[in-house]
């Protein structure tokens, strides 16, 4: 009995062999379907053994090897099964070849699920198609009822347009999609690098989608994010998260966290408040930014800030554009340019800055708002302008209807210049200055300034000086020029000189005015007291006049020829200064000695 049994098992051994053998050989003559059953691939397990059949290479005399929906063996040193274990697998070891359509496969040894067509691959897996992709792993594992193929360790995917490495990628063949989730790189054939911890690869577009702990660098650039979509044909990059992109040739930082940017061309559009940021500090921002890193341009939109930190600068408008080789920058829509290092807001529709010849203007129902002292002084001019010039010295220039306004001070003109270097107000063509019942013209007026406070004043040409008394009561004093001297905010000394004429009302010691004085003379002094109290009047070397007692002055005697009293167009409150009145263009059409104006821009 003990010896029938084993002749029946060695029987059923042989016949198994056989029958292996026979349904192999036919199972390569009608070839594999890739999908036939909806079965997932499991891989033998270890310690599997069972008779096996050295160097198979079976023949296929009338199937098509490039059918795209068949898998075909085309090499295997040694083919084997364990029947005991299972039916569904076969075990090929040595120079393993598979084809399916224009793709072939390498490994050292597989199973291979003859059912479903899947296939696990180990050692040296080689995956080529058609000359265009080519893929390295150690380890594959291809289900062929869904048509995706997995690859594990030192995997590398090569094909025209990038080199994919990483340790664990899933194919899905029948989309045409990779996918990486365990960290991986990507490099293009620009050289560009991108590594993250998950990318997805569609090999029909030629897109990746990159997510978590995204780092793009080439030669020129390095990117840094979270969420990266990029075109491998345009090199375009686009951006769905926080980014920040280092700009390697001039230490340019964008931070944004949306647009696009083309790695090639080296331009941008990013939205959502996007900042630029140079590498010595100055800082664009807008709703949307138009970068140009090749040409080096800039442009905003939307609610726009340029910082300059250097100079303590800022500017916004709604629209900007910025050159950084010319170092000019142009901002349109609402522009505020703040200088905090001067205490100065420059306001208008126009803005222009130069960071290379430090010169900035503003236009448009230009303001300016300089806040040094503890009451702000508002200017407004058709164009107001800052140039900074040897020493780091600032100039503000006004061009145009120049109006401006302190609580203390008002004053209107042509134009005005403003220079720190010698602390020197200068008025040109019909300047005018009031401080209280006081007003000071003439076709030009020089202001010095010491600590912010008056220091001393000159009118060269055609000055005049006015003082309201009350009613229709004037204190008058003209004369070609006049040199006026300030001690703690008050006038101590007045000197004119050419063609004086004097026309005062004297206060008696009852504080009342009782006669009406006039003179004439070549020159005139006067000294003040403090509280601007006269203390003596100096006229030589021959006087002319009249003492005419008030009751019986004439109305046509309380006029000086040259007397003019520009009250009503005169600022009363700060925002007066940005309406233009027809009595001031009236005013600045008249015929004047000198027509000295500012050049303008």
């Amino acid at each position: 009995m003990f010896i029938v049994n084993n002749i029946a098992k060695w029987w059923r051994r042989r016949f198994f062999s056989i029958r292996l053998l026979l349904l192999f050989c036919l199972s390569m003559t009608m070839g594999m379907s890739f999908a036939q059953q909806q079965h997932q691939a499991v891989a033998a397990r270890n310690g599997a053994t069972t008779q096996h059949l050295r160097r198979i290479t079976p023949m296929i005399p009338d199937a098509n090897r490039f059918d795209p929906g068949k898998v075909f063996l085309e090499n295997a040193d040694v083919l084997f099964a364990n029947e005991q274990r299972s039916t569904e697998y076969r075990v090929l070891r040595g120079n393993v070849r598979f084809r399916r359509g224009n793709m072939t496969l390498a490994c050292d040894s597989a199973y291979f699920y003859e059912a479903s067509g899947s296939l696990d691959a180990f050692g040296h897996v080689v995956m080529n198609q058609a000359d265009t992709m080519h893929v390295y792993c150690d380890r594959m594992h291809y289900y062929g009822d869904v048509e995706v193929a997995k690859l594990r360790r030192n995997v590398r995917v090569v094909n025209r347009s990038m080199t994919v490495t990483t340790d664990s990628l899933d194919y899905d063949m029948f989309n045409n999609v990779a996918r990486y989730f365990n960290g991986g790189t990507v490099v293009d054939k620009s050289g560009t690098t991108i590594s993250s911890t998950v990318a997805r690869y569609e090999y029909d577009t030629k897109k990746v989608q990159f997510t978590s702990n995204v780092r793009l660098k080439n030669s020129k650039m390095r990117m840094k994010t979270d969420v990266l979509d990029y075109d491998m044909r345009t090199h375009i990059a686009t951006i769905e998260d926080e980014t920040e992109i280092y700009s390697i040739a001039d230490g340019h930082t964008i931070t944004t966290t949306s647009g696009w940017y083309n790695l090639s061309t080296e331009e941008g559009t990013l939205y959502d408040r996007s900042i630029i940021t140079a590498k010595d500090g100055q800082t664009i921002v807008g709703d949307v930014v138009y970068y140009d890193r090749k040409n080096d341009r800039g442009q905003a939109e939307g609610n726009v800030v340029m910082t300059d930190n250097k100079t303590q600068r800022v500017l916004k408008g709604d629209m900007m554009d910025y050159d950084r080789r010319t170092g000019e920058g142009i901002a349109r829509g609402h522009v505020i340019l703040t200088d905090m290092k001067n205490k100065v807001i420059l306001e208008g529709e126009v803005g222009y800055h130069n960071e290379k010849t430090k010169e900035s203007f503003v236009t448009e129902n230009a303001l300016a708002r300089e806040f040094s002292q503890k009451d702000t002084i508002y200017i407004h001019a058709d164009t107001l302008r800052t140039i900074t010039v040897d020493n780091d010295v600032r100039i503000l220039i006004a061009n145009k209807y120049v109006r401006f306004y302190r609580k203390d001070i008002q004053g209107v003109c042509d134009s005005a210049a403003v220079s720190e270097g010698d602390s020197i107000l200068n008025m040109y063509r019909h300047a005018i200055i009031w401080s209280e019942g006081r007003q000071i013209s003439g076709d030009e007026i020089n202001v010095h300034m010491r600590d912010s406070v008056v220091d001393w004043a000159k009118l060269p040409r055609n000055g005049l000086l006015i003082e309201h008394l009350g009613e229709d009561y004037f204190n008058q004093l003209s004369g070609r020029t006049m040199y006026a001297t300030f001690e703690n905010q008050e006038l101590k000394r007045l000197d004119v000189a050419g063609d004086v004429d004097a026309l005062f009302y004297p206060m008696e010691n009852d504080s009342t005015y009782n006669k009406l004085v006039t003179a004439s003379s070549a020159y005139l002094t006067i000294d003040m007291l403090p509280k601007q109290k006269v203390d003596r009047i100096k006229m030589w070397p021959d006087v002319s006049g009249t003492v005419v007692p008030l009751f019986l002055a004439k109305r046509s005697q309380l006029r000086i020829d040259k007397f003019r009293w520009y009250d009503a167009i005169r600022p009363k409150k700060p925002m007066d200064v940005l309406e233009v009145s027809n009595e001031m263009r009236q005013v600045f059409g008249e015929s004047v000695g000198s027509r000295r104006t500012i050049e303008r821009r």
